[in-house]
Protein backbone atom coordinates (compact mmCIF):
# COMPACT_ATOMS: atom_id res chain seq x y z
CA UNK A 1 0.00 0.00 0.00
CA UNK A 2 1.85 3.59 -1.03
CA UNK A 3 1.80 6.19 1.90
CA UNK A 4 -0.87 8.08 -0.24
CA UNK A 5 -2.89 5.63 0.51
CA UNK A 6 -2.20 5.18 4.38
CA UNK A 7 -2.28 9.55 4.55
CA UNK A 8 -5.71 8.95 2.91
CA UNK A 9 -7.12 6.65 5.19
CA UNK A 10 -5.70 8.05 8.30
CA UNK A 11 -7.36 11.62 7.17
CA UNK A 12 -10.86 9.67 7.04
CA UNK A 13 -10.32 7.61 10.21
CA UNK A 14 -9.55 10.96 12.27
CA UNK A 15 -12.26 13.03 10.03
CA UNK A 16 -14.69 9.80 10.62
CA UNK A 17 -13.59 10.06 14.67
CA UNK A 18 -13.77 14.04 15.28
CA UNK A 19 -17.55 14.03 13.56
CA UNK A 20 -18.13 11.27 15.63
CA UNK A 21 -16.66 13.25 18.58
CA UNK A 22 -18.29 16.08 17.34
CA UNK A 23 -21.62 14.80 17.12
CA UNK A 24 -21.40 13.58 20.91
CA UNK A 25 -19.94 17.11 21.92
CA UNK A 26 -23.32 18.93 20.27
CA UNK A 27 -25.42 16.07 21.55
CA UNK A 28 -23.70 16.66 25.23
CA UNK A 29 -24.44 20.91 24.52
CA UNK A 30 -27.94 20.15 23.36
CA UNK A 31 -28.74 18.22 26.23
CA UNK A 32 -26.87 20.57 28.80
CA UNK A 33 -29.10 23.63 26.93
CA UNK A 34 -32.19 21.36 27.57
CA UNK A 35 -31.96 20.76 31.26
CA UNK A 36 -29.12 22.55 32.76
CA UNK A 37 -29.82 26.50 34.23
CA UNK A 38 -28.88 29.85 32.31
CA UNK A 39 -25.74 30.11 34.68
CA UNK A 40 -24.79 26.31 33.68
CA UNK A 41 -26.25 26.51 30.01
CA UNK A 42 -23.46 29.38 29.58
CA UNK A 43 -20.63 27.74 30.95
CA UNK A 44 -21.21 24.61 29.31
CA UNK A 45 -21.30 26.66 25.66
CA UNK A 46 -18.18 28.23 26.79
CA UNK A 47 -16.11 25.49 28.24
CA UNK A 48 -17.63 23.41 24.43
CA UNK A 49 -16.54 26.11 22.34
CA UNK A 50 -14.02 26.28 20.26
CA UNK A 51 -10.79 28.38 20.60
CA UNK A 52 -9.08 30.91 17.91
CA UNK A 53 -6.41 32.62 19.94
CA UNK A 54 -7.60 34.97 22.33
CA UNK A 55 -11.32 34.39 21.03
CA UNK A 56 -14.18 31.84 21.74
CA UNK A 57 -15.56 30.56 18.41
CA UNK A 58 -19.75 29.54 19.43
CA UNK A 59 -21.74 27.29 17.35
CA UNK A 60 -24.67 29.44 16.15
CA UNK A 61 -27.13 26.92 16.92
CA UNK A 62 -25.73 26.43 20.28
CA UNK A 63 -25.93 29.89 20.57
CA UNK A 64 -29.71 30.85 18.98
CA UNK A 65 -30.38 28.26 21.89
CA UNK A 66 -28.97 29.80 24.20
CA UNK A 67 -30.33 33.06 23.35
CA UNK A 68 -34.09 31.01 23.10
CA UNK A 69 -33.20 29.63 26.69
CA UNK A 70 -32.41 33.03 27.93
CA UNK A 71 -35.21 34.90 26.54
CA UNK A 72 -37.93 32.06 28.05
CA UNK A 73 -36.13 32.27 31.72
CA UNK A 74 -36.39 36.10 31.53
CA UNK A 75 -40.49 35.86 30.72
CA UNK A 76 -40.92 33.14 33.08
CA UNK A 77 -39.28 35.36 35.59
CA UNK A 78 -40.86 38.86 34.55
CA UNK A 79 -44.24 36.37 34.45
CA UNK A 80 -43.68 35.40 38.29
CA UNK A 81 -42.72 38.92 38.87
CA UNK A 82 -45.77 40.34 37.72
CA UNK A 83 -47.76 37.42 39.83
CA UNK A 84 -45.72 38.59 42.65
CA UNK A 85 -46.09 42.20 42.77
CA UNK A 86 -49.73 41.75 42.06
CA UNK A 87 -50.20 39.55 45.24
CA UNK A 88 -48.12 42.02 47.16
CA UNK A 89 -50.60 44.95 45.52
CA UNK A 90 -53.78 42.49 46.58
CA UNK A 91 -51.78 41.82 50.26
CA UNK A 92 -51.27 46.02 50.55
CA UNK A 93 -55.04 46.76 50.06
CA UNK A 94 -55.92 43.72 52.33
CA UNK A 95 -53.71 45.38 54.91
CA UNK A 96 -55.11 48.76 53.77
CA UNK A 97 -58.48 47.53 54.44
CA UNK A 98 -57.45 45.60 57.87
CA UNK A 99 -56.06 48.80 58.85
CA UNK A 100 -58.91 50.71 58.23
CA UNK A 101 -60.99 48.12 59.77
CA UNK A 102 -58.65 48.08 63.03
CA UNK A 103 -59.34 51.84 63.04
CA UNK A 104 -62.74 51.51 63.22
CA UNK A 105 -62.59 48.87 65.94
CA UNK A 106 -60.29 51.05 68.10
CA UNK A 107 -62.47 53.62 67.48
CA UNK A 108 -65.62 52.10 68.46
CA UNK A 109 -63.31 50.44 71.43
CA UNK A 110 -63.04 53.85 72.37
CA UNK A 111 -66.08 55.14 72.33
CA UNK A 112 -67.77 51.79 74.38
CA UNK A 113 -65.02 52.31 76.83
CA UNK A 114 -65.63 55.93 77.13
CA UNK A 115 -69.53 55.07 77.25
CA UNK A 116 -68.67 52.43 79.95
CA UNK A 117 -66.61 54.32 82.22
CA UNK A 118 -69.28 57.37 81.54
CA UNK A 119 -72.53 57.97 83.56
CA UNK A 120 -74.86 60.72 82.72
CA UNK A 121 -75.97 62.44 85.84
CA UNK A 122 -79.32 64.46 86.50
CA UNK A 123 -79.39 65.12 82.93
CA UNK A 124 -75.99 66.67 83.46
CA UNK A 125 -73.44 65.83 80.43
CA UNK A 126 -71.65 62.46 80.80
CA UNK A 127 -69.19 62.26 83.56
CA UNK A 128 -66.19 59.86 84.27
CA UNK A 129 -66.75 56.94 86.73
CA UNK A 130 -64.28 59.00 88.75
CA UNK A 131 -66.30 62.09 88.65
CA UNK A 132 -69.21 60.62 89.40
CA UNK A 133 -68.44 58.59 92.52
CA UNK A 134 -66.58 62.08 93.78
CA UNK A 135 -70.05 63.51 93.54
CA UNK A 136 -71.81 61.07 95.24
CA UNK A 137 -69.54 60.58 97.52
CA UNK A 138 -69.26 64.47 98.51
CA UNK A 139 -73.68 64.43 98.77
CA UNK A 140 -73.21 60.99 100.95
CA UNK A 141 -71.33 63.38 102.94
CA UNK A 142 -72.68 66.14 103.30
CA UNK A 143 -76.42 64.34 104.29
CA UNK A 144 -74.52 62.71 106.66
CA UNK A 145 -72.94 65.89 107.99
CA UNK A 146 -76.39 67.50 107.71
CA UNK A 147 -77.77 64.13 109.47
CA UNK A 148 -75.60 64.49 112.18
CA UNK A 149 -76.20 68.35 112.72
CA UNK A 150 -80.13 67.22 113.16
CA UNK A 151 -79.00 64.27 115.51
CA UNK A 152 -77.49 66.91 117.26
CA UNK A 153 -79.84 69.53 117.17
CA UNK A 154 -82.42 67.13 118.13
CA UNK A 155 -80.65 65.94 121.29
CA UNK A 156 -79.62 69.29 122.39
CA UNK A 157 -83.29 70.37 122.31
CA UNK A 158 -84.90 67.47 123.74
CA UNK A 159 -82.37 68.62 126.73
CA UNK A 160 -84.00 71.71 126.58
CA UNK A 161 -87.04 70.51 126.33
CA UNK A 162 -86.69 68.17 129.11
CA UNK A 163 -84.93 70.81 131.14
CA UNK A 164 -88.14 73.11 130.52
CA UNK A 165 -90.89 70.79 131.51
CA UNK A 166 -88.70 70.00 134.84
CA UNK A 167 -88.53 73.31 135.36
CA UNK A 168 -92.19 73.82 134.58
CA UNK A 169 -93.13 70.97 137.13
CA UNK A 170 -90.94 72.26 139.34
CA UNK A 171 -92.90 75.59 138.99
CA UNK A 172 -96.43 74.09 138.88
CA UNK A 173 -95.45 72.32 142.55
CA UNK A 174 -94.13 75.65 143.95
CA UNK A 175 -97.66 76.91 142.68
CA UNK A 176 -99.36 74.25 144.30
CA UNK A 177 -97.42 74.77 147.29
CA UNK A 178 -98.02 78.22 147.82
CA UNK A 179 -101.71 78.07 146.45
CA UNK A 180 -102.52 75.79 149.41
CA UNK A 181 -100.52 77.56 152.14
CA UNK A 182 -102.19 80.53 150.72
CA UNK A 183 -105.62 78.61 150.65
CA UNK A 184 -104.92 77.83 154.45
CA UNK A 185 -104.29 81.24 155.44
CA UNK A 186 -107.25 82.10 153.96
CA UNK A 187 -109.38 79.66 155.99
CA UNK A 188 -107.34 80.62 159.43
CA UNK A 189 -108.06 84.39 158.25
CA UNK A 190 -111.98 83.41 157.63
CA UNK A 191 -112.35 81.13 160.78
CA UNK A 192 -110.65 84.41 163.09
CA UNK A 193 -113.06 86.81 161.45
CA UNK A 194 -115.72 84.22 162.48
CA UNK A 195 -114.64 83.66 165.94
CA UNK A 196 -114.46 88.18 165.98
CA UNK A 197 -118.01 88.25 164.62
CA UNK A 198 -119.59 85.50 166.99
CA UNK A 199 -117.74 87.44 169.69
CA UNK A 200 -119.51 90.66 168.59
CA UNK A 201 -122.63 88.94 168.53
CA UNK A 202 -122.66 87.24 171.84
CA UNK A 203 -121.62 90.77 173.40
CA UNK A 204 -124.39 92.43 172.06
CA UNK A 205 -126.73 90.07 173.01
CA UNK A 206 -126.06 90.50 176.82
Amino acid sequence: MKLSQYLIALTLIISIFETTYAQEDNVTVTEALRQEKIQDQFDVVIKKSGKYQEYKVVKLVWLNKLKSNTIDTLKTLESKLNTTNLKIAEQQQTISGLEESLAKTNGDLSTVTQEKDSINFLGIAALTKGSYKTIMWSIIGILLALFGFFVYKYKNSNAITVQARKALAETEAEFEEHRRRALEREQKVMRKLQDEINKQRKAGAK
